[in-house]
């Protein structure tokens, strides 16, 4: 039976830094799947990460064992690619999902299209203020719920739903205006 995450979080506390590498290595791809979400970079994934998880580790004697650990972490790899984010400006995002962009396999004409959508959407979704962004990622990226986000970002459920909703019919709008005009 895997020990609970709370558990090797009291390990760690008490000396047993083994205890650590197994929480990373069950919660790495999903930080991974965060970092790379928010800030796009290939190139600066592995380091951010190595910040993050630093962070995580100086910060165990704040975790509250009442919330999931992934939720816990996801927090502290949101709140520093934001900070990065903030730092640079930069806003490019990849979020196929938000308006069905699949993965099947088709002629190269139809994947240069896909591509075309996807580097439209993460354009689109570039522009959007931080508050309609993030929420939109962690849901339709991360698959995470609306309480999870809601404590990832400190935020009500109410806003969250609202700015997941709002979000999404921003989206819909840049993209439907640019088919208007004859870009999509």
């Amino acid at each position: 039976m895997e020990t609970p995450d709370a558990d090797l979080v009291k390990m760690v506390l008490g000396g047993k830094n083994d205890a650590f590498a197994i929480l990373i290595t069950r919660h790495k791809r999903l930080i991974y799947n965060v970092i790379y979400n928010m800030i796009n970079d290939r190139e600066e994934i592995n380091d951010i990460a190595q910040e993050v998880f630093i962070k995580i580790y100086r910060s165990l004697d704040k975790y509250n064992p009442e919330y999931k650990f992934s939720t816990w972490s996801v927090k502290i790899a949101t709140n520093y690619c934001l900070d990065i984010l903030r730092k640079k400006k930069v806003d490019q995002i990849s979020i196929d999902e938000v308006i069905g962009v699949s993965g099947n396999i088709g002629t190269p004409e139809e994947d240069y299209l896909k591509k075309e959508k996807r580097e439209r959407i993460n354009y689109e979704l570039s522009k959007l203020p931080d508050k309609y962004r993030i929420p939109l990622i962690l849901f339709h990226k991360n698959g995470f719920s609306y309480e999870e986000i809601s404590q990832v970002l400190n935020e009500p459920m109410s806003i969250i739903k609202n700015r997941l909703y709002r979000a999404r019919l921003m989206l819909r709008k840049a993209l439907s205006s640019e088919r208007k005009e004859g870009i999509l």
